[in-house]
């Protein structure tokens, strides 16, 4: 027994000589690897645990030599593909659990020698279809689970329908995860002819997972020995990829972290670029085995820490790139092994200080980039400056952010006595108190900037914070976050480092994205709490890491569904608030992983009680939890009804209403695919933006289409953070082609026709961090173009015919101080710098020589004079220039070009050049152009455009709103519907739709519809027409509902003779049969039941005995007084509770044994004489009470587990002398008094 340790591989020797052994248990560990043959030894093993480990992949043949194995669990792992040799050789395998990993892949012959199996369980996996009869040879199968996967109903999954229909009590909830017409639907209940395929992609689809022998994978390419996957939307890095592969190219994907041994099995390895990708995590032995390595590109991610020894054993490693990170801070052995690094870049991160040798062991060491850090230069720093005055190899200009004598000045050129330390001096840069500053980052920080620490609380709350502080004390218990602006919980690996926290409150907020994998390491935390925030759907990938998770507070949300995978892997969460939500339905299922639940408040939510819904009737019912009895809101006939009230048939739908599923159905244009706020319109032919983009999209990619300029609409997507344009076919920007856009990070046009870019086409884009603009036919750019670019780091010019002169001086100098080219730029001329490297070429040879002086003559000219002109030259496009013989360098606006009165700046050093700052309504080179802001206007429909001085407005036809008239009139408000006497209005594309109440005809339900005309009345009766209905007036002697019952005989018994209605009941004939007409407080077939109790005399109280596990009740009044003061509840001897009437209020008093007692009240009074709900919910030492479905108010008494005594009684609306006295004196109630009403 072997589990909970730390445990992180199984080696083919650890278990050697263990030939008696049968069981095996090695959950909770930190496994990644088991190595072939390390069960060899083991023949008489039955039962194998693997659970709960870091298995990113199963090889082939581990059990070959386990004949004996009956029982192996491999859940809740992170294993993508079952491999055909999985588990050849244990024959006698009885139960398999495979559930909770990340299978997307299973071989054709993966469980052919199960023949035993009796369990297999598949759920909560990412399976998109399954080879045909994987499953037909096991007979004695009685539990399999396959739901919560993402199956493709294409015509390969038909079998799996006639599978499962034939063993109709297992595989429950197997649904469809696409195409969008199955989406939700039970795989069972699908007939055969709409598994349908439709050619190339389908037969792609069914062979995605043969490349299992280490082949290119399917949404790769492969050749030479280079596995491409550049920009395939990957989250992770696939499985089993070709051995024999030197290079593997995975930037622009979304792959978040790098798991142990990712690389390792892969030793011939030369170059892995991971750039710009979401990474924020790195397994120690990711790259461990790789000696031939000798390129690693890791900048553009998240990264805030090298885990020691990440970088070990990599000794042929020559280039390192971990620019535009957050690393905060670097350990003094962390390249300790790279004795061949030439290149290492630190670009753009977070370190504040560096420890004394952590260069040393880089031997090889020619280019070093250190800035863009927030580097403090006090007494730990002077070894730096030493060492950089003595190997002159940082060239990107490394400076001193603190303290402030030092602030800007370049850390090699700082003479060693002015790194002191002082306690007179302030040695932080605001905003990044909290960045560590040691070597070895692992001692406990201290508390984040403007939060309150006392022992063991972090207070942080009505900060206005936008995000989760980075760094936080390691002795955190609890973490206060509440009342802030954090919109997105990004998942940066932060909780894995608090392992003592046992609280987060995140309550009001604007959180409305929790990305997958947030919480990872936060298994010590029993309480989330999520109140008041703006989640419109819930995933379990959201809460992953959350193992001990007690208490869940979803409460004020806008979540409309929750699905089978909403709340997968909570197993321990015994509290579930989902209070005002927007919920309407809740897909079978959805609960059962709660294994603990005990308490689910599901309050205040508009459900849908229609047949999607009938499960959840019927589990509440048998299900001892406490829920608050969640009420009906539709249909009308259920309204306000419990759910656990209404009756299996009365939860139906109607015809063509019974789809499932809940899964939200991403807005999403025809042409593209979108996943999350990622949208891809890749290689589709596009000459225009398609319409349905996601207003909310953060990545869209539009290369390989047939764009002639930049779409104006991409400008109305303001939370745009990568926009890729790249193998199109755009030959000029604008200075307003990327407006609005403040949130974008990577820009990529490579491999276009630009030629000309003008000044203030990246105005404003000061998040840019990424500019392609590879492969043109760019030969200059003017200078400030990047001016208000300050954050970018990394650009790519290559490709491009540059003319090297002085007017590219600029552009030399500024690639240089940042190293923001990576080498790759080369001039095409002057001749004498043909094939010369930007990045690397002095200076001062980017000049203009006299006997080739241009003279400048302001007047634009066509793209055919520009050939004449200056084509071979690759001059810009927009001035004419003359070639002769010239002395004086004259100035660029000595001929007054800017037009309109566009004021002109000469241009600075030599040669001719100017720019024109345009006035608003003007543009182009020399403001000639009046400037339409409407060109190109994203109006919708069809609103006017209105031209302001920059920009536009739209005018927006009747009822329409928002910025660009996206959003419809609502036709169904109060003000605007149609509908009459009481009819549903449903607003659809062509207008509104009134679905009238039975009764009621017409486009507006206006016209009584006479129901007389097919009326059945006999007996010469008189029909007389009703709403929906009609009644019959009979002739003299003739009764019954259609006056069918003839004159009665004398003597014969009537129908309310024999009817018996009880407690004063009328009775009265309704055809042949009798109904008792019930008296108030009464009701049943006989009025034999009492519903409810006036309280008269002052003495009257009911009385419960033999309560069903209380405390823990649901107890719903319905009250009506006009008194002030009375008693509606009371329960105790030595521990009570009691909820009284005060002032018109209500009082819950409660103490299960803990003093002093506590107490609240309603905020609402309930005595004027109308019913009022009192809804009371009791679990153990809390108590929620609620007025009319209101905000529910909760006590939670702290303090020893007490609960209250179930053998005393329970009163109601008063309680005997004794006891009342007795409550009075002991228990502090406020009045005595009886309840009247």
């Amino acid at each position: 027994e072997l589990n909970g340790n730390n445990i992180t591989r199984i080696n083919k020797n650890d278990f050697a000589g263990l030939k008696q052994l049968r069981v095996l248990q090695l959950m909770e560990n930190q496994i990644s690897t088991v190595e072939r043959g390390a069960f060899d030894d083991m023949k008489e093993l039955e039962r194998l645990r693997l659970n709960r480990n870091q298995l990113h992949t199963l090889p082939e043949l581990l059990f070959q030599n386990n004949q004996a194995l009956s029982r192996l669990d491999l859940s809740e792992n992170f294993i993508q593909a079952i491999p055909r040799k999985a588990f050849r050789g244990a024959t006698d395998l009885r139960n398999l659990q495979l559930d909770k990993n990340q299978i997307s892949c299973i071989e054709d012959g993966a469980f052919r020698a199960l023949r035993g199996l009796e369990v297999l369980t598949l759920n909560n996996n990412n399976i998109t279809s399954i080879p045909v009869s994987s499953f037909n040879h096991m007979p004695k199968l009685r539990t399999f689970r396959l739901h919560s996967n993402h199956l493709f109903c294409d015509c390969h999954l038909a079998w799996l329908s006639q599978w499962l229909r034939q063993r109709p009590t297992i595989g429950l909830f197997t649904q469809c995860a696409a195409p969008a017409q199955l989406r939700g639907l039970n795989v069972a209940e699908i007939q055969k002819n709409e598994f349908s395929c439709s050619g190339q992609t389908d037969m792609a689809r069914a062979q995605l997972c043969s490349f299992f022998s280490g082949s290119c994978p399917a949404m790769c390419t492969c050749s030479n020995g280079i596995v491409d996957c550049r920009g395939k939307g990957l989250t992770a890095i696939p499985a089993n990829l070709p051995e024999a592969m030197t290079e593997i190219r995975l930037e622009l994907n979304g792959i978040k972290s790098i798991p142990p041994g990712a690389f390792s099995p892969y030793k011939k390895l030369r170059r892995i670029d991971l750039s710009n990708n979401q990474i924020s995590e790195i397994a120690p032995d990711a790259f461990q085995g790789l000696r031939s390595l000798n390129s690693l590109v890791l900048y553009g991610n998240k990264i805030t820490d090298l885990p020691k020894g990440v970088f070990g054993g990599l000794f042929a490693l020559q280039l390192l790139l971990l620019n535009a990170n957050k690393i905060n801070c670097v350990r003094a052995d962390a390249f300790q092994d790279l004795q061949n690094l030439s290149l290492l870049s630190l670009y753009d991160n977070k370190i504040q200080s560096l420890a004394k040798g952590t260069f040393t062991s880089l031997r090889a060491i020619q280019t070093l980039h250190l800035a863009q850090n927030p580097f403090v230069c006090d007494c730990n720093l002077k070894w730096l400056a030493d060492f950089l005055r003595a190997n002159p190899i940082e060239t990107s200009g490394a400076r001193c952010a603190s303290p402030r004598r030092l602030a800007n000045k370049r850390i090699g050129q700082i003479k060693s006595k002015k790194f002191r330390c002082s306690a007179k001096e302030q040695y932080f840069i605001p905003g990044t108190e909290d960045y560590q500053l040691n070597s070895e980052c692992n001692s406990d920080v201290i508390c984040p900037p403007k939060c309150r620490c006392e022992s063991n609380v972090v207070e942080c709350s009505n900060l206005k914070l936008t995000k989760i502080p980075e760094r936080i004390p390691q002795s955190t218990a609890e973490l206060r976050l509440n009342n802030n602006e954090i919109s997105i919980v990004e998942a940066t690996g932060i909780f894995k480092k608090l392992p003592h926290l046992k609280k987060i409150n995140l309550s009001n907020n604007k959180v409305s994205e929790i990305e997958d994998g947030a919480f990872e390491g936060a298994s010590s935390v029993s309480e989330l709490h999520l109140t008041v925030n703006q989640l419109e759907s819930v995933r379990s990938g959201m809460f992953r890491g959350l193992d001990g998770l007690r208490t869940l507070m979803l409460r004020n949300n806008r979540i409309s569904c929750i699905h089978n995978d909403s709340f997968t892997g909570l197993r321990n969460v015994r509290l579930l608030s989902l209070y005002d939500n927007q919920i309407s339905t809740i897909a079978p299922g959805a609960f059962d992983t709660l294994q603990s639940l005990s308490t689910l408040n599901l309050l205040a939510n508009p459900f849908n009680c229609n047949c999607q819904l009938a499960w959840l009737g019927d589990w509440l019912r048998k299900r001892k939890i406490v829920t608050g009895n969640p009420r009906c809101q539709n249909p009308s006939f259920l309204r306000q009804i419990p759910l656990q009230d209404v009756a299996f048939p009365d939860f139906r739908c109607e015809e063509g209403q019974e789809e499932t599923s809940c899964i939200p159905r991403p807005q999403c244009p025809q042409e593209c695919t979108c996943l999350d706020t990622v949208v891809r319109c890749s290689n589709k032919h596009l000459k225009a933006l398609p319409k349905g983009i996601p207003k909310n999209v953060t990545e869209l990619y539009l290369d390989g289409n047939q764009f002639t300029q930049v779409p104006g609409q991409l400008s109305t997507f303001k939370y745009l953070q990568l926009v890729d344009l790249s193998n199109n076919k755009i030959s000029s920007l604008s200075n307003s082609s990327f407006t609005n856009m403040s949130q974008l990070t990577t820009l990529i046009l490579s491999y276009n026709s630009l030629q000309c870019i003008p000044p203030l086409a990246f105005e404003g884009l000061r998040s840019l961090r990424l500019l392609s603009l590879h492969g043109n036919d760019i030969s200059s750019l003017p200078e400030g173009i990047f001016t208000d670019v300050t954050s970018l780091s990394h650009l790519a010019i290559g490709a491009n015919p540059l003319y090297c002169s002085c007017n590219l001086r600029w552009l030399s100098s500024w690639v240089k101080t940042g190293y923001k080219e990576p080498g790759i730029a080369r001039c095409a001329g002057p001749p004498d710098m043909e094939g010369k490297l930007l990045l690397t070429t002095p200076a001062k040879k980017f000049e203009c020589q006299g006997e080739r002086c241009l003279r400048v003559f302001v007047h634009p000219y066509p793209p055919w004079a520009r050939k004449r002109a200056g084509g071979e030259v690759g001059l810009p496009p927009t001035l004419l220039l003359a070639e002769q013989d010239c002395e004086v360098a004259i100035s660029g606006c000595f001929s007054n070009p800017c037009a309109n009165g566009g004021t002109c700046q000469p241009q600075d050093g030599e040669g001719a050049g100017f720019r024109c700052l345009c006035p608003a309504g003007f543009e182009g080179p020399s403001c000639q152009a009046a400037s339409d802001p409407c060109k190109e206007h994203g109006c919708e429909n069809g609103g006017s455009c209105v031209p302001g001085a920059t920009n536009y407005t739209c005018l927006c036809p009747d009822h329409y709103t928002g910025d660009f008239c996206e959003r419809p009139p609502d036709f169904c408000s109060a003000e605007l519907s149609p509908c009459q006497h009481g009819s549903t209005c449903i607003s659809t594309s062509q207008g509104p739709r009134c679905e009238c109440v039975p009764g009621y005809v017409g486009s507006n339900c206006s016209e009584d519809f006479d129901d007389c005309q097919d009326h059945r009345c006999q007996n010469d009766a008189h029909c007389l027409d009703e709403v929906n209905g009609y009644s019959c007036l009979c002739t003299e002697g003739y009764s019954g509902q259609l006056c069918e019952m003839p004159p009665r005989a004398a003597g014969q018994p009537g129908l309310c003779e024999q009817a018996e209605c009880q407690n004063g009941a009328p009775c009265v004939e309704r055809g042949a049969r009798a109904l008792c007409q019930c008296l108030p407080g009464f009701g049943g077939p006989k009025c034999e039941k009492l519903l409810s109790v006036n309280f008269v005399d002052r003495d009257t109280y009911l009385q419960f005995t033999d309560l069903q596990d209380w405390p823990r009740a649901n107890i719903t009044l319905q009250v009506s007084t006009a008194e002030g003061n009375g008693i509606l509840l009371y329960n105790g001897d030595s521990d009570h509770m009691a909820v009284e009437l005060y002032q018109g209020h209500v009082r819950v008093s409660y103490d299960p044994g803990t003093h002093p007692s506590s107490a609240i009240y309603s905020a609402e009074t309930i005595n004027d004489g109308q019913f009022h709900t009192v809804e009371l919910v009791t679990f153990d030492q809390m108590v929620n009470l609620s007025i009319d479905g209101g905000s529910p108010m909760t006590m939670d008494n702290s303090g020893k587990h007490y609960t209250l005594n179930s053998e005393a009684p329970l009163y109601v609306g008063g309680m005997p002398v004794d006891v009342n006295s007795a409550a009075f004196r002991l228990w502090q109630l406020l009045n005595g008094t009886s309840f009247h009403g």
